[in-house]
């Protein structure tokens, strides 16, 4: 079986590694030198892809990289990033482009979505309870946007997986926040999920005979911010960040029932208090 990967970063490389162990044909796509070769060195099929990536710049160098079964769609809006709907909505629509086009032997999409699709407000939620006109930022109107782009399809299939916040490993965000004061907030529940559950899922999926839906990925346990964030600091032996008591903590839940009971799914990493991870 062979899956594209579009976006080989902190997820997409060692995805790749994984499923080259498993036997799977791996082709994998970054923007800089030093990534293409290091995905060369690890034996995955290597390809420089730049979006929006028009139909009629797709080259023999790329064209090949669509010529696979699957797609795991891996590539963030970028929080900072100006006008972060239409840019991303611009690749988005170049991707699908290129997956309904003859160049594409693409059947399936698994796409890398997020939780930030979800109001900022006090609820637990399932994939059913999101509105374009209330998400948490602007990322959040803008992955949303895509996703409905790429689900609105009829010539591929697509799963979306709502990642929580990522962590795992030399990635922690009591690193951003270590040292810190004022933060706000401090009982709000977190909604994490570890890197290898991540890649389990995809894993599962990869295995499945469900070909599309949309599926919350975050881990069971929902530790207070302060208390995971100054714990972990203690763990990783950098400064404790400091959170204003006074502050509202919204009780914002994102629910991963569905994933564990469609695909028979237990984590890894249930609870990001677990500091060994």
């Amino acid at each position: 079986m062979q899956i594209s990967i579009l976006g080989c970063g902190w997820l997409g490389f060692p995805l790749a590694q994984e499923l080259l162990e498993s036997g799977y044909n791996v082709k994998g796509s970054t923007r800089s030198d030093e990534k293409f070769r290091l995905l060369e060195e690890n034996g995955v099929e290597a390809h420089r892809l730049t979006l929006p990536e028009d139909l009629s710049d797709c080259g023999s160098s790329s064209s090949s990289f669509w010529k696979s079964n699957t797609l795991f769609l891996n590539i963030p809006p970028g929080r900072g990033t100006e006008n972060v709907v239409q840019s991303y909505t611009e690749k988005i629509e170049s991707v699908r482009s290129v997956l309904e086009s003859k160049n594409s032997d693409i059947q399936q999409v698994i796409f890398a979505s997020s939780t930030s699709v979800y109001p900022m407000e006090e609820g637990s939620f399932t994939e059913e309870m999101t509105d374009i006109n209330n998400t948490s930022r602007p990322s959040g109107k803008a992955v949303l946007r895509a996703e409905e782009i790429i689900c609105s399809s009829d010539q591929f299939e697509t799963i979306v997986l709502r990642f929580g916040g990522l962590y795992g490993y030399s990635r922690h965000p009591v690193k951003q926040l270590s040292g810190r004061t004022g933060i706000k907030s401090p009982y709000k529940p977190v909604n994490l999920i570890h890197q290898r559950d991540c890649i389990r899922i995809v894993q599962t999926l990869l295995k499945s005979e469900i070909s599309s839906g949309i599926y919350n990925a975050v881990s069971d346990g929902h530790p207070p911010r302060k208390t995971l964030y100054q714990s972990a600091a203690r763990h990783y032996d950098v400064p404790e960040p400091q959170f204003d008591e006074e502050s509202d903590s919204i009780n914002r839940i994102i629910l991963n029932e569905k994933l564990k009971e469609e695909f028979d799914f237990s984590f890894n990493y249930p609870n990001p208090m677990d500091h060994t991870a």
